[in-house]
């Protein structure tokens, strides 16, 4: 039961996580300005990667745990 709250909470805050990071404005996607430089694009999303990456690792990880607690 522990590690099922343990999973869920992990899980949850993965959710938030990933909502906080995307949901930084309101309203549609604004336009890039025309000085922007294209490389700030591909930094982004392999940041976001990796808070992704980090949130999936966790989430197996508690499972793994939740799984080896309820052999025992």
């Amino acid at each position: 039961m522990r590690a099922r709250r343990l999973l869920l909470a992990t899980t949850a805050a993965a959710l938030v996580a990933l909502t906080a990071g995307c949901a930084h404005h309101d309203g549609a996607s604004p336009k890039a300005p025309s000085g922007a430089s294209p490389s700030t694009q591909p930094s982004q999303l392999a940041q976001m990667q990796q808070k992704v990456d980090a949130a999936q690792s966790a989430a197996a990880a508690a499972d793994r745990d939740a799984t080896s607690a309820a052999d025992r």
